[in-house]
This record gives structure tokens, sequence and C-alpha cells, in this order.
């Protein structure tokens, strides 16, 4: 993996659109002991380099699929009170992804079919080039979902795990004893945990971070920018500077993903460019990956408006077009050991 580094920007300012070139202006002509975050592609080994795609696959690093009406009477049944409103079956999201140029993409486990992962492991087995697998985290306290994890990993393929806090009893946090058991047989795996915040990350941080620490070889996916908003308040600058501040634990990737679920504005959500600007600063493009939350993202700006709203945002800064490539794909197949090569 490429080497990480001391961040350029403070945590706690967000800086101004109409100032942001001239942040990097005086790159050249700051002293040689100043340590600096420069281009993640930059970082990377030449060997790394040498093997680059000529032209990048661009893959997406969070979505979702469920069982079409049909499918979910005959095969995989929704879970109770957790059925879909919007199409995502299989067929239709590879429809999009093809009309978008998209080559892959890490499928999550989604709610709608909550520990009963049969829908995607079916997927996965039949497209094992196209797809990765993101199961849930069952935090039940009889350890059932430990020794599920190790299934769906060691049997079935998937390569990560999805800790929704929302789903542990009521009372409890992320760090209870099975917590942790699953946190740390997924560093033994070889697998992340992804963390969905929807709440808000603030609700969540010293979790993510006593995780971090005493799991320190444990990857972490950051979904959604932590449901970090361009922020407007005191709360919100708080909760963004603790987005930031992840950035000490080198395990730490963060999913560009969601972007309609971030931005005060509509499509290309130019709002979040400060965001961006910030957050690789701080975590290196090779830290940070893009994602569409497939199908939700369908009728708020199309699915490939998902992916060229990180275009539209990337003019209004200065990320280069190596960074980008990192974002749109490579970041996600060096952490998966280019799964889709």
């Amino acid at each position: 993996m490429a080497a990480r580094v001391k961040p350029l920007l403070s945590a706690s300012v967000l800086i101004p659109s109409h100032q942001i070139r001239h942040c990097f202006q005086p790159f050249a002509s700051f002293p040689r002991n100043r340590t600096l975050r420069v281009s993640a592609a930059k970082m990377a080994t030449d060997e790394s380099e040498s093997r680059a795609p000529s032209s990048p696959k661009i893959i997406d690093s969070h979505l979702h699929i469920w069982a079409s009406p049909e499918e979910a009477v005959d095969k995989f049944p929704y879970f109770p009170g957790q059925e879909p409103t919007l199409p995502g079956h299989v067929d239709f999201l590879l429809q999009n992804m093809e009309e978008a140029g998209v080559h892959g993409a890490l499928i999550v486990q989604p709610i709608n079919h909550k520990f009963d992962h049969s829908l995607i492991t079916s997927v996965l087995k039949k497209y094992p080039t196209k797809f990765v697998g993101c199961c849930l985290a069952n935090p039940a306290d009889d350890a059932s979902g430990l020794k599920q994890l190790e299934h769906l990993v060691l049997k079935d393929g998937y390569r990560a795990i999805r800790f929704n806090p929302y789903l542990w009893p009521s009372g409890e946090k992320m760090t209870n004893k099975i917590g942790k058991a699953i946190f740390s047989r997924a560093g033994e795996l070889k697998i992340p945990v992804g963390f969905m915040c929807m709440k808000g990350l603030g609700l969540h941080i010293s979790e993510i971070e006593e995780l971090c620490t005493e799991f320190p070889s444990t990857v972490v996916l950051l979904d959604h920018l932590g449901f970090c908003k361009p922020p407007i308040n005191d709360e919100e600058n708080l909760a963004f500077s603790q987005l930031l501040n992840l950035s000490r634990f080198p395990q730490v990737y963060v999913k560009l993903s969601a972007l309609f679920r971030l931005s005060r504005v509509t499509f290309p959500y130019q709002d979040l460019s400060d965001i961006l600007f910030q957050v690789v600063s701080r975590f290196g493009a090779n830290h940070v990956m893009w994602g569409s939350d497939f199908p939700f993202v369908v009728p708020e700006c199309g699915y490939k408006g998902a992916k060229e709203a990180v275009y539209h945002i990337a003019k209004q800064i200065p990320l280069s077009s190596s960074d980008l490539d990192w974002i749109m794909g490579r970041t996600v197949m060096q952490l998966f050991q280019s799964q889709w090569q």
C-alpha cells in the first residue's frame, strides 16, 4: 500500500471553494523539511505504476441489490417490514452499470434481506469477476453472527462486513463483547469492516476510534463520508473534524458515496468540493473510493449521474487525473487485491 504522510490541512477548518486553488499554488516554494500529503498516485511504487492499466477501470465501492417481487415470492423473501419501494434487482443494476461504463462493484448486503445472504451469495457465484460481497454483521449475543461471518467469508467468498450500529441490542455499543469479537475476527480474515453512521458520525466516533486503536490490523471503511454534510454550524464542524482526525489511523478508508445524501444542493452536488478537497488532503486519494449507493441514487440523479458528479466536483479543486483514478476504482481494486482485473 502507498505510504501515509502527515496532513496538509487542519481538521477544524473548512476552506471556501474560491480559496482552494491558492492552497496548492505555493507547493514548489515550501521548505524541504515541510512534510506534505502528496498525490497518492505519486506515492505508489514504480512497480505498482508499471502495472496500472492504461484505461483504469471504474469500480463502485458501495451499492445494494435486492430481489425482484417475483424472486421474493419464489426464492429470496424480504425481511418482514423491509419490503423495498424501488426496483433493485441485479439485472437492473447490470443495465445501469453498462450504460455508465462501470466495470465492477462491491455489493453491500441490504437491510431488505437482513441477515439472509442467499440472494447476494447467488449473485456472487453467478458473476465472480464482476462483484465482491460485503455481508451484514449480526450482533446477536449468542455469537451466531461470528459463525455466520466465518461461513460467509470462508465458504461463500465475501470480502467485507458492515457494522450497522442500529442493529445492536438497545443500550449496547459496537464495542461490546460480540462487536469486538467480530471486528477482531474480520482483521484475522483480512476483510475490511464498514461503518454505517446514518444518524451522525458523532454518535459513534468513540466506538470507531476504540476499535481502531485496539485492533489496528482490521481495515475500516467509512460509508458515505460518515454522513458528514458541508458544515454550517458548530455541531457539523465538529463531526467533520472527527472524520478528518480518523486519518491518524492508517487502516481507515473513506467512501465518497451517496453524494445525494450529503449535499445541500442538487446534482452535480458541487458544494461537496471543499469536503472532497480536505478528505483527499488528509487521507490521500488512495484511501478514498467512489460509491453510488444504487438503487437509491437512481431517482435522485441516475446511476450514471452518480459517477459523473465526482468529475464535476473534481473540476473545482486541484485534483489530478491520477488521484481521480484512485478514487474511481484503483483504491478499491488495491484494497481487494485487484479482484476485477
